[in-house]
């Protein structure tokens, strides 16, 4: 028979944990319903009660603002991209490397999409991208690891996970490896669009050998 009092309690969780956890359980409902989910729909996918999301966030308004600045935060794909095998040649490299930053992409475009189709972003400047938190909250907020808020910071930490991959080939490139990471990642960002977009694996041969086949190149 267990003793009721050896038993240990998870720990409690901090409100930064907390806050990452109801966004965690919200985004996909802001996918699915744009600004018309409910704080009781994100409750119940959270398993908490209501009141603990106003506790966290105050209204529902904050609450999307919060999923929003989740979306647009790239440090887990950077982190991703950040350590991909060198040894790796350099097409699997970024095939990899556009693999994780369009998937980012998509999920960011979701959340995006969702919010303006249903007024959001026009109703509450907030989910643009600002997030509703102050700097020290969004520092805080998941504990360690680097933070990016705003879209020039984000772009040129991209290109800086992207230099590294094209580094040990510096030597017999045509161009440095911070030119061609910055085109590399314009691709990837053009890529995902129109009626039949490139999968990463064309993309990336289009991008070493070019438009013309081997023969032709000659």
């Amino acid at each position: 028979m267990t003793n009721p009092t050896s038993r240990r309690r998870a720990p409690a969780m901090s409100p930064e944990q907390r806050r990452e956890m109801i966004v965690r359980a919200a985004l996909p409902l802001v996918v699915e319903y744009g600004t018309s989910v409910t704080t009781a729909q994100v409750a119940r996918a959270a398993g908490i009660g209501e009141g603990t999301i106003f506790r966290a966030f105050g209204d529902k308004d904050a609450l999307l603002a919060a999923c929003m600045a989740e979306a647009l935060r790239p440090d887990d794909t950077l982190a991703h991209v950040a350590s991909i095998s060198l040894d790796l040649p350099l097409e699997e490299r970024l095939v990899e490397a556009s693999e994780a930053l369009r998937g980012y992409l998509a999920r960011m475009g979701a959340v995006a999409g969702a919010l303006a189709a249903s007024g959001g972003l026009r109703r509450d400047p907030r989910l643009l991208g600002g997030g509703g938190e102050s700097s020290e909250e969004r520092g805080a907020a998941g504990g360690e690891g680097r933070r990016f808020s705003g879209r020039e910071e984000s772009m040129a930490a991209t290109r800086e996970v992207l230099v590294g991959l094209f580094e040990p080939e510096r030597d017999s490139l045509r161009l440095d490896p911070e030119r061609l990471a910055e085109a590399f990642q314009f691709l990837v960002m053009a890529a995902g669009r129109g009626p039949s977009p490139l999968t990463s694996a064309e993309l990336v041969d289009l991008f070493l050998h070019g438009a013309l086949r081997a023969d032709e190149a000659e």
